[in-house]
């Protein structure tokens, strides 16, 4: 279940969802940007928001009362096998009651919720309420094989008929339902494929372990059928499967991806000197695949390492042309968070100019997924509430090269790592250094770690939408540090741009020993185009002490400008429009008037 998002309509309700959030891991508190102050995202239109979480599956905790969410998302409800958790939290925090997906969560969040605040969930499904229990909400991990009997089974029982567990499981066993040994509902806890109907619920534990291998670039379908057929013929339900595992070699293997996502569970992997600890275990062992990754096999090795010492080797190794399979049984549920070890990845997150307004739903559901994050200081800092619960490890300027390291290093070891970025991850920043030590430096464990980026909002777009539209036609931008590049290139980048006519946004225009290069630079633009261009000095971009000042190319001086102001000179074409407050929007035409005229 993804975390809940707590939707707050009043500065009173703020408190209220920060102590409920604390209990949520990776949970987020939406506040109604004109009366709410300090939540992680604002927003203006509650009913919009609200069916917007709703309809992108986000369980929502409502701070206000339950006719609102009600009234928000009536028009949404269709069906409730589909439907996220939705509960109203009264402000002061002593009412707390799941509206919908109660056996999807909700009821679960709620008891949650209302433990932290020291009150009595006001959960109304009836099962949860006759047997302290939800049939069509088994635990994690497990898997009802027939939920669509769930209902006329519970309805059975709350009219008098009794059943009987068939298998064991403590989630069953230590309730009030109406056991009978001669009853005619059943309860069966099983591994095996076998059909449930109103009368029979069919239970699925965690219990087994997939082991894989395969040849490298092995086809993503053909081990996804490997698999699948190997669980059918021998009669083992899909749906009892904990885990795909495999060498750790194999962590960047798609097709092993492949195969968890099909069977919906995580991949987990082992170096070869576990997977050799399994050698006596092996029903196939192979000196060829031990001469060639270090260990008599791997997919029995891997399924007999994740499900545990006490497990059986159900389904020796099966081929297919380029993979194998194994499966092994464990005595009692798998935790995939306790075997082996996941494929880290590194998320370079654009974090924006800093404001929690101006970053991105992905940017925000990555910082949320991370275990760690990696970062110059001051930017962990404006994480705010997006850093709480995760381990820091912040860095000064100039230890960007350190920062790109650890973030993989960590990532190797299988932890879920941000590496927090200002502005956009791949303008002037992180990502382009992490891809370059992957390529320059070749170190095996980080080829397999994944990598991904996210953008975020740039300090030439933040600025740029302050002021007006100066980007409004081709534009290009330039960084004057010359730390990495020489100055003769930065001067050369500097002619080509100003003879383009294009808008330039500047980059690390000054700083306490570079004082020079700006003044070059207007003379140089001062060649190609008037001295009335208009120029932006955006200083602190969504930040406390955010300033936009307007002046022109001809009184540029390098005096008003620091290393937290991005400069943005305009082309010929750029024009100023005045404003009734004084001030004036900037916006560069992209030519829509001369086309009509035309």
């Amino acid at each position: 279940m993804k975390a809940p998002v707590f939707v707050v309509l009043s500065p009173q309700g703020l408190a209220t969802a920060r102590s409920a959030a604390a209990v949520l891991p990776g949970s987020r508190v939406h506040g109604l940007g004109s009366r709410v102050h300090g939540a992680d995202e604002a927003f203006s239109d509650t009913l919009e928001h609200l069916r917007a979480l709703f309809a992108a599956g986000t369980p929502i905790v409502g701070v206000c009362a339950a006719g609102i969410l009600v009234r928000a998302l009536a028009p949404l409800l269709a069906d409730k096998h589909a439907e996220p958790p939705v509960l109203a939290l009264a402000e002061d925090g002593e009412a707390v009651v799941p509206l919908l997906g109660g056996h999807h969560g909700a009821n679960v969040l709620a008891r949650r919720i209302a433990e932290a605040f020291g009150v009595v969930a006001a959960v109304t499904t009836s099962g949860d309420r006759a047997f302290g229990v939800a049939l069509d909400e088994p635990p994690e991990g497990w898997r009802l094989a027939n939920p669509q009997d769930a209902k006329p089974f519970m309805a059975a029982l709350l009219s008098g008929a009794s059943c009987r567990l068939e298998g064991d499981a403590a989630w069953l066993r230590d309730t009030t339902l109406p056991f009978a040994p001669d009853a005619d509902h059943v309860l069966r806890v099983t591994e095996r494929a076998v059909a449930g109907d109103a009368r029979t619920l069919v239970y699925h534990p965690p219990v087994l372990a997939v082991g894989v291998g395969c040849e490298r670039g092995a086809e993503s379908a053909e081990v996804v059928a490997l698999v699948r057929a190997t669980l059918a013929e021998a009669g083992l339900s899909e749906g009892a499967v904990a885990l795909v595992t495999s060498l750790d070699l194999k962590a960047d293997e798609p097709a092993v991806h492949a195969a968890a996502r099909a069977l919906g569970v995580p991949a987990r992997f082992f170096d070869a000197t576990r997977l050799e600890q399994e050698a006596p275990r092996l029903a196939t062992p192979s000196e060829v695949v031990f001469a060639e990754v270090g260990c008599h096999g791997v997919a029995e090795g891997a399924a007999l390492a994740a499900a545990g010492p006490h497990a059986a080797l159900v389904v020796p190794k099966r081929r297919s042309a380029r993979a194998t399979c194994a499966v092994a049984l464990a005595p009692l549920p798998i935790d995939p968070a306790a075997a082996g070890r996941a494929r880290g990845r590194v998320s370079i997150v654009g974090m924006g100019p800093g404001t929690p307004d101006w970053r991105t739903p992905e940017a925000e559901r990555w910082l949320a997924e991370a275990t760690d994050l990696v970062g110059y200081h001051l930017y962990l800092d404006l994480l705010g509430p997006a850093a709480e619960g995760k381990r820091r490890h912040g860095y000064e300027l100039g230890a960007e090269t350190e920062r790109c390291r650890i973030a993989l290093n960590l990532a190797a070891e299988g932890l879920n790592v941000a590496l927090v970025s200002s502005g956009d991850a791949g303008i002037y920043a992180m990502a382009t250094l992490v891809f370059e030590l992957i390529d320059r430096e070749g170190v095996d464990a980080w080829k397999r770690v994944e990598v991904a980026v996210t953008p975020g909002i740039s300090a030439l777009q933040a600025a740029a939408a302050r002021a007006g539209a100066p980007l409004g036609h081709d534009f290009c931008t330039i960084s004057l540090s010359d730390l990495l590049t020489p100055w003769e290139v930065i001067e050369q980048r500097i002619r080509a741009a100003a003879a383009g006519d294009f808008v330039v946004a500047i980059y690390n225009p000054v700083s306490q020993r570079r004082t020079t290069q700006l003044g070059e630079l207007r003379r140089v633009f001062l060649e190609h185009r008037p001295a009335a261009t208009p120029v932006i000095l955006a200083r602190n971009l969504g930040r406390e002490g955010e300033t936009i000042r307007l002046t022109t190319l001809g009184d540029l001086d390098a005096s008003q400008v620091d290393m937290l102001t991005l400069v943005m000179i305009g082309s010929s074409e750029t024009r100023t429009v005045p404003r009734g407050d004084g001030g004036a929007w900037i916006y560069t035409p992209r030519g829509y008037a001369a086309k009509r005229e035309g």
